[in-house]
């Protein structure tokens, strides 16, 4: 398997890892809030000189594409984006949503294998960005937008199947929705450190992007607010 530079700055988090057969040789993360565009670099700047210390070559750069933060998209991405360039390696994309479902399925026990993984990324008020996947990654829920109430998933609750709700979004959930078959798995964050088994399938079946043309999975407009007025 290659030694993949992976980066994540999706949510409040930002974490960078450098990977190898299916093994995390150098992380960094930061969970403090949204510093990326001060912490990023120093973090890429720690595995890539752990891999010249090593001698090892750097074959990819994988970077979470969303959705989640608008700003925090477009530092991931830019940043992964030039050292693709400048390394002349490719560029691969993972989708935030299928990341977090993937740290489920990797870290919670016992597991029913009839489970849905539903992750959950914070938009605005009760609003996440949400799908459904099962222990395939088969998709159940078209990744979108979603707005909370009692009746969020109820196709998904029907099934009587275990659901897992998790991700920085799932706290508004458990207000809203209630069902013995639903659970919630608190602490789930996108990581680096996660993206290393959807990177290296992209990298076997060389799914790459276009480093010209690739944008953030953003799922909806970004919408600015007004300052308030100082008068």
């Amino acid at each position: 398997m290659p030694v993949i530079l992976n980066i994540d700055t999706t949510t409040s988090v930002c974490s960078a890892a450098l990977s190898a057969e299916g093994t995390i040789l150098c992380h960094a993360e930061d969970f403090e809030g949204r510093n990326h565009a001060a912490l990023l670099s120093g973090f890429v700047k720690k595995c890539l000189d752990f891999a010249a210390d090593k001698e090892m070559q750097v074959e990819a750069i994988a970077v979470s594409m969303g959705p989640g933060s608008y700003t925090g998209l477009r530092i991931g991405l830019s940043e992964a984006k030039g050292l693709a360039y400048a390394l002349n390696v490719p560029l691969i994309g993972v989708k935030t949503l299928e990341l977090l479902a993937t740290r489920v399925m990797f870290s919670v026990d016992d597991i029913d294998p009839d489970t849905i993984f539903v992750p959950m990324i914070d938009a605005r008020r009760m609003e996440v960005f949400t799908a459904a996947y099962d222990f395939g990654i088969n998709e159940l829920l078209t990744p979108a937008p979603l707005i909370l109430d009692e009746n969020a998933y109820a196709d998904l609750i029907a099934t009587r199947r275990p659901v897992l709700l998790f991700g920085d979004g799932s706290a508004k959930a458990a207000s809203v929705i209630s069902a013995p078959n639903v659970t919630i798995v608190d602490g789930v964050e996108p990581l680096a450190v996660d993206m290393v088994a959807l990177a290296e399938r992209a990298h076997a079946r060389r799914d790459f992007l276009d480093l010209a043309y690739c944008t953030p999975l953003y799922l909806k407009d970004f919408q600015a607010t007004v300052p308030k007025s100082r008068l």
